[in-house]
């Protein structure tokens, strides 16, 4: 069983900056695949960004691309999702995922003035 806990969410103004952490439990972390998606209103889960288990490979989409960065710390159990230049449109539930398998609860994020 694996449990995830994201935290991190919140009200910005366009062009600011947020910082999502997702804490792991159990000892897979290392070895995982992780993920953090987002779902806003009337619109599909979509995949945000991914890293490797070893951190030297990442993913992103092309709607976040140069704004946002994933990170993790195995030391921790914990990967980050850096956001800057926040966009309106980057408003959503924030998911973490653990390979393509776990879930968090989510975090909001709103971007508004």
């Amino acid at each position: 069983q694996v449990q995830l806990v994201e935290s991190g969410g919140g009200l910005v103004q366009p062009g600011g900056s947020l910082r999502l952490s997702c804490a792991a439990s159990g000892s897979s972390f290392n070895s995982a695949l992780m993920g953090w998606y987002r779902q806003a209103p009337g619109k599909q889960r979509e995949l945000v960004a991914s890293i490797s288990s070893g951190g030297l490979l990442r993913n992103y989409a092309d709607s976040v691309k140069g704004r946002f960065t994933i990170s993790r710390d195995n030391a921790k159990n914990t990967v980050y999702l850096q956001m800057n230049s926040l966009k309106p449109e980057d408003t959503a539930v924030y998911y973490c995922n653990q390979n393509n398998r776990w879930w968090g609860q989510g975090t909001q994020v709103t971007v508004s003035s």
